[in-house]
């Protein structure tokens, strides 16, 4: 049966599917007790979070059949426009914090983003939560800037209390540009980019 949390095997990544749902749930929940993670107050229904999330872009840190962490992304618009530009949540079991699951996920989104042409991942992150802004930055993300008292939070153990929020970004270097040989696939990618999925699906990281 799965654990969540456990960290002793090797860690892969996999595209996250219904059957992660349970522990992926339970993450989000330690995620929103914690205060620092998210305004939500209760996790989504699979079904919900099936919808609003882009298929392509969605994946789990695993520890043999255990559930480390979660990424996945969501459109910002319905606009033309903004097609290339997601919105990231990613979570890590408490159990598994500072192993590199976040930077492990972080590096699967980028890496299935860029091929599926996306030029935008963001995220709006509360300054008091000190290690996801450290993660992102390190993962190539940068600071936009500070919306000061954009919501209130709806429950859990800051019930009532408004809340700044850091919004972060990481434009893709690649997306969107010229590049030498002049050809380029959807969104400006080169149109020999091979998709990351096979090697996501199957990459390996030995835990410290």
């Amino acid at each position: 049966m799965t654990r969540t949390g456990e960290t002793s095997y090797d860690r892969a990544v996999a595209p996250l599917v219904w059957t992660h749902w349970p522990h992926v749930e339970a993450i989000w929940r330690a995620g929103i007790k914690g205060g620092h993670a998210t305004f939500e107050a209760e996790p989504p229904t699979w079904d919900a979070f099936d919808a609003g999330r882009l298929p392509g872009q969605r994946w789990v840190a695993l520890a043999g059949d255990v559930v480390l962490g979660w990424v996945a992304a969501s459109p910002t618009s319905n606009r033309p426009a903004y097609a290339g530009v997601v919105e990231h949540s990613v979570y890590v079991a408490p159990s598994a914090a500072g192993r590199g699951v976040g930077r492990l996920l972080l590096d699967a989104l980028v890496a299935s983003t860029e091929y599926a042409g996306i030029w935008t991942i963001q995220s709006a992150i509360f300054p008091e939560n000190v290690a996801s802004l450290a993660l992102h930055r390190a993962a190539g993300f940068r600071e936009i800037g500070r919306r000061e008292r954009v919501a209130r939070m709806p429950g859990g153990p800051l019930a009532g209390v408004w809340r700044d929020t850091i919004l972060v970004e990481r434009r893709s270097g690649a997306v969107g540009r010229n590049f030498p040989d002049g050809v380029t696939g959807p969104f400006g990618r080169p149109s020999s980019s091979t998709p990351p999925a096979e090697s996501l699906a199957s990459s390996r990281r030995s835990s410290p």
